[in-house]
């Protein structure tokens, strides 16, 4: 172990980072010196400004906090130069580091990614360990270089992936274990202690940024699939279809293969229930939310909008076909 607490700057952005920027500043071991997040930005309809989850923590902690909008040039990189730190610890900040970021620290860059590494490098590594039907992901701890996502690995935590996880949920739980992995691991990286070995980067895949046309659901899936993506897709962007030519929510339904085939997106209404045909078995459509309505059960809203059964779901306003969201890397 290090003689000294190992001095930090912590970068991170969203509610995924704020555990373990908490979970360093307790521990003696740690002395987290800067916190550096994004830039205030606006969001939302109304368009104000949100301020980063970690920045409301770091001041809640009162910890200096340095927002810049770019690390490219030697003047913005200055404040981090200072601090002589021995480590950077990065949990989804959403800046990718340069050669010269990354040589500041005396022992390097670690950044804690919400997958088990060579799997989903890149943006959205929760929402495709979902999608994809995975029983189990976790948490590597792994030293960045100019790559995204391609350094070798100190670290790991693995964890189950619950049958009704949304990428919301799931995201919550791993945020804890990125916590305890930096905190136990992170200092024996600095003493030396914990040595990185390189991904194979034969099996990597890598994940896009999700865009809005990821969340359509195309009723031709089978239904255990399009309850994946339901969950995968909570809370942005949200599955999705339409019913005559106006937008439909869905935010949470139940798989019912045991119901049999029928005809995709032909709907089933009935008192208790609102039921979706798909490519292999059958959708419950449990909530759901109509373009300018508020969220409610499936069959209060086929009641109230007169949904009968033999209606189809998604027969117009089907978007663009996105890319695939998962590719070999």
């Amino acid at each position: 172990m290090t003689s000294h607490p190992a001095r930090i700057v912590y970068f991170g952005t969203p509610a995924y980072a704020v555990p373990a920027l908490r979970a360093l500043t307790q521990d003696p071991r740690y002395d987290v010196a800067l916190v550096v997040t994004q830039p205030d930005r606006p969001a939302g309809r109304g368009r104000a400004l949100q301020t980063p989850a970690v920045k409301t923590a770091a001041e809640e902690l009162g910890i200096e906090v340095y927002q810049p909008a770019t690390l490219r040039n030697a003047a913005a990189r200055e404040p981090l130069a200072a601090l002589d730190a021995d480590l950077f610890v990065v949990a989804a900040y959403g800046l990718i580091f340069g050669p010269k970021t990354l040589a500041l620290p005396r022992h390097g860059c670690l950044n804690l990614h919400a997958s088990v590494l060579p799997a989903y490098r890149g943006a959205s590594p929760v929402t495709a360990a979902i999608l994809a039907g995975d029983r189990e992901t976790g948490v590597s701890l792994m030293v960045m270089e100019t790559g995204l996502d391609t350094g070798p690995v100190v670290d790991r935590v693995m964890m189950p992936i619950s049958d009704d996880d949304t990428t919301e949920s799931l995201t919550a739980r791993l945020a804890d274990v990125a916590a305890r992995l930096a905190v136990n691991s992170a200092d024996r990286f600095v003493a030396g202690e914990l040595a990185a070995r390189p991904q194979n980067a034969g099996s990597a895949t890598k994940v896009r940024p999700l865009v809005k046309a990821d969340g359509w659901l195309d009723w031709g899936d089978a239904a255990i699939e399009l309850d994946r993506r339901v969950r995968a897709m909570w809370p942005w962007p949200r599955g999705w279809t339409t019913f005559r030519n106006e937008a439909l929510q869905v935010h949470r339904a139940t798989a019912l293969p045991e119901q049999g085939d029928s005809t995709p997106g032909m709907v089933e209404s009935r008192p208790d229930a609102l039921l979706v045909g798909t490519g292999c078995g059958v959708l419950r459509l449990d909530v759901v939310q109509p373009a300018g309505g508020r969220a409610m059960p499936g069959n209060v809203w086929a009641r109230g909008r007169r949904v009968e059964s033999g209606n189809r779901l998604g027969r117009d306003g089907a978007p663009e076909p996105p890319p695939p969201l998962i590719t070999m890397a």
